[in-house]
């Protein structure tokens, strides 16, 4: 890697010097500091990860531990003897998976809270493979969603043209009863292989209620023991995460009386979506996410409130004056459901009425979201401390792309639903999310969310609040892109020109996005810079990262990401891996940063 050729033409070629990977100086002034005529032994590594690294409960024994460990993963480093490490060992140590950003405690909070205590990590039009329209439906996207920690996947039910059997439209749902019996033996099998917390299965259901009783059959006999029914009535209060360990919860309107006027879409039509004449979003991952902060949220002025014909104003809450109902129901059916969703009528103010004898689920689209949080924010907010609030994408994402997640998240909403078939920030956004906590898939809700005060103590996240705390980030170096890329992959006739973009997404006030000078014809970029980030509500900051190749005449290229939540920093310096644009973990590619709160 001394020197590396690219051809221009057919006659001329560009010979560039390769850069190694070293300790930028900084490293080696602490290296100094903390060693002993080039040697640092568990002593000297002790007080560095105390002094430095914050690390303050660390033994000597710890140290030694650390060295050892280090010596075993870098066998091909000259190291003194196994107790010891010199200068490059340092290095690599401080930049291997042993030195990573988030603290390594597995589930570490309070897990016996009700249910609507925690955001969870959901899932939207689960079985899709693709975009909404015509992408095949599977059980492949319901497994690898699980494998991730998804810990709420949603399946669509209809009935056939017939009415006498369960039919599902091409492309948007599953297409026979065999399909659905497949779905929900996957979710059996794969619902606690990343995670021993429940997993909520949410029902989008226009079934009548002799295929209810069908779909009632098939739940029960897949999840027998495992599936948790408290009986027809509602619940006075969740229960906990703790309490349902390996446990299958089912989430749907409860059976009134079937509306036969309700149209069902024909055989091969998709399911029926309110349009509102934008363009088809673009479904690059480079899409900034939306923000209340920066006015790019939607155009209320276009009304388009779309809402999946499944949350229209719920019979539950009101007869209907003009249909054609059956008044039969189905019991089994019924007694499934654990968490009661449904749509009251009487507008937004109905909506977030709060019940002290019951709870239940509420869903909105992402448009009703931002519309309702510029008038009953803090409703919002009030509402989702007992009950459960879920958020789905408009209809017009035909493409699988998602909106910006902490809209809701800042305003206490446990069920933030994204495409996961797609991919881009807002997804990002997600994964950080839910690495909290040991990646579990549920994630405690900061106190002050749940404060149950007067309207004055509510939680507003789009009020002005003084600065809690000074996030200051360090970007030293990267490294990996050598390994992971081809060499004219960023550039056919240079090495790249790197620049790492680093910000916070949060609540409104505390949202920015900054970058680092671009460092061309560099494959090792050492950028060595300093950004602070002041924050209002660090507990629902999530630091966001992305590294981009910069090219003057097309789009600059992507070269990893990743984010974090902020909550869970580990102090000093750190190796941070980065991801693909799926998010998915790059072999070699990482970056050495910084993190020091002051």
């Amino acid at each position: 890697m001394s020197k590396q050729t690219y051809r221009v033409c057919f006659c001329f070629r560009r010979r560039f010097r390769m850069t190694a990977s070293e300790a930028p100086k900084e490293i080696k002034n602490l290296f100094d500091q903390y060693s002993e005529n080039g040697i640092m032994d568990a002593d000297h590594l002790q007080r560095f990860l105390i002094d430095v690294q914050k690390e303050v409960k660390t033994t000597r024994d710890d140290a030694q531990n650390m060295i050892e460990r280090c010596t075993n993963e870098l066998k091909h480093l000259n190291i003194f003897h196994r107790k010891a490490l010199n200068l490059e060992a340092f290095f690599k140590y401080l930049f291997s998976d042993l030195n990573p950003p988030l603290e390594s405690r597995g589930v570490h909070q309070d897990m016996s809270a009700p249910l609507s205590h925690y955001y969870i990590y959901t899932g939207h039009n689960s079985y899709l493979t693709g975009n909404q329209l015509s992408s095949d439906c599977s059980d492949v996207p319901i497994i690898q969603a699980l494998q991730r920690g998804v810990r709420v996947i949603e399946l669509d039910i209809w009935p056939n043209s017939s009415k006498d059997d369960i039919d599902v439209l091409h492309g948007r749902t599953l297409t026979t009863p065999v399909e659905l019996i497949k779905c929900l033996k996957s979710i059996k099998e794969y619902a606690f292989v990343a995670s021993e917390y429940p997993v909520v299965i949410t029902l989008e259901d226009h079934l009548p209620p002799n295929l209810q009783a069908k779909v009632a059959e098939m739940v029960t006999s897949t999840f027998q023991d495992i599936l948790f029914s408290p009986g027809s009535e509602c619940l006075k209060e969740f229960p906990s995460p703790e309490s349902l360990k390996k446990r299958i919860i089912i989430s749907t309107k409860p059976p009134k009386e079937y509306l036969k006027t309700k149209d069902v879409p024909k055989e091969g039509e998709p399911q029926k979506e309110k349009t509102s004449g934008e363009n088809k979003e673009t479904p690059a991952w480079g899409r900034e996410v939306s923000s209340l902060k920066d006015g790019t949220v939607t155009d209320y002025k276009q009304q388009d409130l779309d809402e999946d014909s499944n949350d229209e104003d719920d019979p539950e809450y009101g007869d209907p004056k003009s249909a054609d109902c059956t008044q039969y129901i189905a019991p089994e059916y019924k007694n499934l459901i654990a968490i009661h969703a449904g749509k009251p009528k009487g507008g937004i103010d109905a909506c977030l009425k709060v019940d002290p004898e019951k709870v239940r689920r509420l869903s909105l689209s992402e448009q009703q979201l931002e519309k309702a949080v510029l008038t009953h924010g803090k409703q919002i907010v009030r509402f989702t401390q007992r009950n459960i609030l879920r958020i789905y994408p408009k209809g017009t994402r035909f493409d699988s792309s998602n909106y910006n997640p902490m809209i809701g998240w800042t305003h206490g909403a446990q069920m933030v639903a994204l495409n996961m078939q797609g991919y881009g920030r807002s997804l990002w956004l997600m994964h950080g999310m839910f690495r909290a906590n040991g990646g579990c898939g549920y994630v405690k809700k900061p106190d002050f969310i749940l404060n149950p005060g007067s309207d004055d103590e509510i939680f507003d996240p789009r009020a002005s609040l003084p600065v809690k705390t000074t996030l200051k980030v360090t970007v030293y170096m990267g490294e990996g892109w050598y390994y992971d890329f081809h060499h004219t992959h960023f550039d056919v006739y240079s090495p790249p020109d790197f620049y790492t973009r680093v910000g916070i997404a949060g609540v409104p006030a505390d949202t920015i996005m900054k970058k680092t000078k671009t460092l061309e014809d560099n494959w090792v970029p050492a950028w060595n810079e300093e950004f602070e980030f002041p924050l209002s509500v660090p507990e629902l900051a999530l630091l966001r990262i992305e590294v981009h190749e910069y090219d003057m005449s097309e789009k600059d290229d992507f070269g990893g990401q990743t984010c974090l939540p902020v909550a869970e920093l580990r102090r000093g310096i750190r190796s941070v891996p980065l991801h693909n644009v799926k998010g998915e973990k790059y072999k070699s590619v990482k970056l050495l940063m910084g993190f020091e709160f002051v």
